[in-house]
């Protein structure tokens, strides 16, 4: 029975729900698959790492020079998965907290990794919470199977890796010197990403402007608290070659964000107010678009079903991440190739990244060739 469920997953090409494409190698599928066992196990271990970033990171409500990870890994014959669960504080998770949930993942009682389905409901099912931890697994579990497969995400899934759209960079908000030293750094990249929602909102964008014309999109974190400022901001941001607004106002205020998104002269993102899949419903008429995050999502079973429930409404799709490393950022940039925006630098604000995997070339996100999330550890 065994043998010819695996027969049927091999000649159709359905793994975890997902139709393959015709560019997937059989043979070299068949060769991979001949390799796994009938008893075998897979191992899943997990470390805490402390990630350091080259600036102080500030935001509408906080700051940090450094953002603790729980790294993941997913062993099955020989064969090794890499994940990372990222936690910035307002998330509300800790290594600690990953690790006692990553302490009740049991991944022994399946027998085989391509039931990506089954053992991720199973672990989503842990804990009502947690979910930068459930990506870590999800993250591991699918490089695990596309190296197993001997292909990335992207060519299985069917995306071409061409069409990835240009990253933004961050630039957090600082003084005027560090900012516009941030905007030098930055020079490779096409467009930025200013986080805004304090005081000095037009003195950001202004210093900025007073050193580069690139397209800006802003980030505000829930800061502007009245609809109609919001409106004038927006409509002052519209004239300094601002793309889109992320999360202009708390995500509880519905009524008053409905009404923004309407009068809007720029296209409205939901972030903070778009966690998993019931949320992309509720954003609908309320935002533009979405900011599509696998630290909130789950991974990239959840992200994959959300991009497509999304692009069907009509609205927009941002590729999102926390401050990551490559290992993050390698997987959800598999996903690139079917989003009109990605903020997908994470790896780029930090100077202690354990791994080497989806690269910015001349500002764009290209991918590689390596199979799974595309990923090599240092």
């Amino acid at each position: 029975m065994k043998q010819n469920r695996r027969k049927f997953i091999i000649n159709t090409g359905i793994i975890g729900g997902t139709i393959l494409t015709s560019g997937l190698n059989t043979n070299t599928f068949s060769k991979n698959i001949s390799i796994i066992k009938k008893n075998s196990n897979m191992k899943l271990t997990f470390k805490p790492y402390t990630l350091e970033l080259k600036h102080v990171f500030t935001l509408a409500s906080s700051s940090r020079t450094t953002t603790p990870v729980v790294l993941t890994q997913i062993e099955y014959e020989g064969i090794t998965g890499y994940g990372e669960a990222s936690m910035p504080p307002y998330l509300g998770e800790s290594q600690e907290s990953a690790s006692k949930f990553l302490s009740k993942v049991n991944l022994s009682q399946f027998k085989d990794p391509f039931e990506l389905e089954s053992i991720l409901e199973y672990v989503d099912g842990i804990d009502e919470f947690n979910p930068a931890a459930k990506a870590s697994v999800d993250i591991a579990l699918h490089d695990l199977v596309g190296k197993l497969i001997g292909k990335p995400w992207h060519k299985i899934w069917g995306f071409n890796k061409d069409k990835t759209p240009y990253t933004s960079f961050t630039i957090g908000i600082d003084t005027n010197e560090i900012v516009k030293q941030k905007v030098k750094e930055a020079e490779e990249y096409k467009i930025l990403k200013v986080k805004l929602g304090r005081e000095n909102d037009k003195e950001m964008i202004n210093t900025i402007r007073s050193v580069t014309d690139k397209p800006i999109i802003v980030d505000v974190n829930q800061g502007w608290k009245d609809k109609f400022f919001a409106l004038d901001m927006i409509n002052w941001l519209s004239e300094k070659n601002v793309k889109l607004v992320e999360q202009p106002m708390p995500k509880t205020m519905v009524d008053d964000m409905t009404w923004l998104t309407e009068k809007s002269m720029l296209p409205t993102f939901g972030d903070e107010a778009v966690q998993r899949i019931p949320d992309v419903i509720k954003a609908y008429g309320v935002y533009s678009g979405i900011n599509i995050k696998l630290m909130k999502c789950t991974g990239l079973r959840e992200a994959h079903k959300m991009l497509t429930l999304t692009k069907s409404l009509g609205m927009q799709v941002m590729l999102g991440c926390m401050t990551e490393t490559s290992c993050g950022i390698s997987a959800v940039s598999q996903l690139a190739p079917e989003t009109q925006w990605a903020d997908l630098d994470g790896n780029l604000l930090i100077k202690n990244d354990p791994f080497i995997g989806t690269k910015v070339v001349d500002g764009k996100i290209t991918l590689t060739k390596s199979p799974g999330i595309g990923l090599t550890k240092i």
